[in-house]
């Protein structure tokens, strides 16, 4: 544990920083599961992330200490399961909102929480929810920026992009992380106390490729569509150029 001068309540208060782990997202499901309750709003920081992990199995790749790799542990127990998707906007929101400080313009969300300067890749999320009865008992958020890397592997040529590759600087990861802390707290408590958030406006003004027509695949066959929003359950919501607008899960259509 490391006391800190985060401004916020209770998210990154508990900061645990690490040389080197697996993923933060595993580290932290360990700690939560011990039965020393942990504290809502711990952060597991990471230097170097060896085994990071991404949507639908990807593997994160990230170079020690230039990237911000770290997992938020949260207590929704105020959302239900068939909203869970909410968190999702909320993060993918907040990371956004904050990284518009440094990169004013071109920011978006692919969706379903992929974060994107232009055509290309700045971060990502992956939320790893457990849920008792009809609502959500534990979210364990990872949180994975391209920060102060100059360079990415080979065979990610042109998709990758970092902070300091657009702003010709290096950036603070502990400022960065700060204010990302607190962006998530403040629509957090903002969701948990019923008070207005906008949070699918914000979000949905934000996807990336919105209201453009673009090429998609499904099962294997590709299609020119415009995707026009997500529906309440998170599902993305693309109109095909010739037809009536479609909802997509996870892993059911792919951007080309």
């Amino acid at each position: 544990m490391q006391n800190n001068t985060f401004s916020t309540l209770f998210v990154g208060q508990n900061l645990i920083k690490l040389s080197a782990v697996d993923s933060t997202n595993n580290y932290l499901k360990k700690l939560a599961s011990n039965s020393e309750p942990l504290p809502e709003g711990t952060v597991i920081m990471a230097d170097h992330q060896f085994a990071g992990r991404g949507m639908q199995g990807n593997v994160w790749l990230a170079q020690a200490g230039k990237s911000l790799t770290f997992s938020l542990l949260l207590r929704p127990t105020f959302v239900a399961a068939e909203r869970q998707f909410e968190l999702n906007m909320l993060v993918s929101v907040a990371i956004n909102n904050v990284l518009s400080k440094y990169v004013s313009d071109h920011l978006s969300i692919k969706w379903p929480n992929d974060v994107y300067v232009d055509n290309r890749k700045i971060g990502g999320v992956l939320i790893e929810n457990v849920i008792a009865g009809s609502n959500l008992k534990q979210s364990i958020i990872g949180i994975g920026l391209n920060v102060n890397q100059g360079e990415f592997e080979e065979e990610l040529a042109g998709r990758p992009v970092s902070l300091s590759q657009i702003l010709h600087q290096n950036v603070n990861l502990m400022v960065l992380l700060s204010e990302i802390c607190a962006q998530i707290e403040q629509l957090y408590l903002k969701l948990k106390f019923g008070k207005s958030t906008n949070l699918r406006e914000l979000y949905v003004n934000k996807l990336y490729r919105l209201h453009k027509v673009a090429r998609y695949s499904q099962n294997g066959k590709e299609f020119e569509g415009v995707i026009e929003g997500v529906s309440e359950m998170g599902l993305l919501r693309i109109k095909p150029m010739n037809g009536e607008i479609l909802e997509f899960g996870f892993k059911e259509v792919a951007f080309i």
